[in-house]
């Protein structure tokens, strides 16, 4: 499955996902896990905030100068033995690395963890072309064995419990039929995973952060396969997004701080690594995408969307994210972030995205780098609304809404009235009314009077 074949109308997918309410409480109950783990790493620092405000400075000033920096990095990078490519857009990115691929005979790929690469499709692109592509972080795959795309950016494989990646190791792995302990389990991937690394002929990773003063660059992992793959093998490819440059390595340190206690609650990832030019021998490649980044970069007021680092935390918290599941969205990149970024991709296909939020402001409060996300995601909805792609009876609802604002004694009338027919419906009408989510929640009181009538009372008694 990819994400093609995913439609993207989050509601109809948010519903079947519902279907299974173990799963979805489970699900919701471990992401909130991580959301608590980044808390209290967080308060572990007490310059977090200030590394927060820095950190969004860093990205602001650097996405300012960014034809600059990248071409520092191109210049700095070629000096290292860095051979730099430009891809305009996913198609051009699959054939330049199939390209390098073919030059030097591979058929057999070993890939760490790499949401562009995701978003290009680069994984169907290669298997089409012959050749063996594995995915060697362990979340991603468990999805790749199971023939669907990661769920969270971070967690690839956080919908799937330990019983499911144990029927799923029988399969596809021949571990013991009912096996669901996840060390053995990790033992058998790893046992699995050790063949398919030494019999690569080339790794690909993605690009954590790329620092154009050194033409150097950074990838973070928990468990090291970035590392396996790109040091036994003759070459390495590198997929970056064009948003993913820091100036200096002063600046890399701040945003080490930040992204795993954002991410998983750890202090730093296992393991930092940091590649500064191919190993005698060896040939080393980056791949800087566009893929309609310039596009996203041109719009002022979305523009701090590219400064997101994928850390995750934004999916953790929220509450639609939680409950909803990764593949109601049908965009590579689900939660708040993918909110932001989809409908850049195309306003018909996602038009149901930005409303697949509460606009708590929750994923902006836990957001490394500040991003705005709740202000850009009620953005979008007006972005959508004059753009006439909104279902017919969503634009009703928001267009009488905006009527009934405007005015104050329709306001005033239409709250009578709701107040009036919700205090004679029985409970068991309004659950039903709201369904599921009533079902699960006591509703409060209907008050007698709207907030204006008691706040004019208590005017009267001063």
């Amino acid at each position: 499955m990819t994400e093609a074949t995913i439609q993207s109308n989050h509601p109809q997918q948010a519903e079947a996902f519902l279907s299974n309410m173990k799963r979805a409480h489970w699900h919701d109950q471990a992401l909130w896990f991580v959301r608590e783990k980044r808390d209290k790493a967080a308060l572990g620092v007490k310059e977090w905030e200030a590394l927060r405000e820095h950190a969004s400075r860093i990205k602001t000033y650097t996405l300012s100068k960014l034809p600059t920096y990248l071409e520092q990095f191109e210049t700095e990078a070629n000096k290292r033995g860095i051979q730099v490519h430009w891809a305009k857009d996913g198609e051009e990115h699959n054939r330049i690395i199939h390209e390098i691929l073919s030059k030097h005979n591979v058929q057999r790929v070993v890939k760490s963890k790499s949401m562009l690469t995701e978003e290009c499709h680069l994984n169907d692109y290669l298997i089409e072309k012959g050749m063996d592509v594995i995915d060697t972080d362990l979340g991603e795959r468990i999805v790749q064995l199971a023939n669907e795309p990661p769920s969270h950016i971070v967690l690839p494989a956080i919908h799937k419990n330990r019983h499911e990646v144990g029927e799923l190791f029988h399969e596809k792995l021949n571990t013991p039929k009912g096996e669901s302990d996840p060390t053995r389990l990790t033992h058998a991937a790893r046992g699995h995973l050790r063949e398919k690394f030494i019999a690569a002929d080339a790794g690909i990773t993605g690009v954590n952060f790329a620092i154009a003063s050194t033409g150097g660059f950074v990838v973070c992992t928990n468990e090291g396969n970035a590392d396996l793959g790109t040091a036994l093998p003759p070459l390495h490819i590198a997929a970056m997004g064009l948003e993913k440059l820091v100036p200096t390595p002063e600046d890399l340190s701040v945003f080490l701080r930040l992204l795993a206690r954002s991410a998983t609650g750890q202090p730093v990832t296992s393991y930092t690594s940091h590649f500064l030019g191919p190993r005698p021998g060896s040939e080393m490649h980056v791949v800087i995408v566009d893929n309609g980044r310039t596009g996203h970069y041109a719009q002022n007021e979305f523009r701090r969307s590219l400064s997101c680092i994928r850390c995750g935390a934004c999916l953790n918290t929220c509450p639609v994210y939680r409950r909803s599941g990764g593949y109601s969205y049908g965009y590579t990149i689900p939660g708040p972030i993918g909110i932001n970024l989809a409908p850049h991709r195309s306003l018909e296909k996602y038009h149901t995205l930005p409303f697949a939020s509460s606009l708590c402001g929750s994923c902006s409060n836990v957001c490394p780098v500040k991003i705005n996300l709740h202000e850009q995601i009620l953005l979008w909805r007006q972005k959508l609304y004059n753009a006439g792609v909104v279902s017919p009876a969503k634009r009703l609802i928001l267009g009488g809404m905006g009527k009934m604002f405007t005015f104050p004694g329709v306001y005033t009338l239409g709250g009578n009235v709701f107040r009036g027919v919700m205090s004679l419906l029985p409970v068991g009408v309004i659950a039903k009314l709201t369904g599921a989510w009533g079902k699960q929640r006591d509703l409060p009181p209907i008050p007698k009077e709207s907030f204006r009538q008691q706040f004019q009372k208590m005017k009267g008694h001063e």
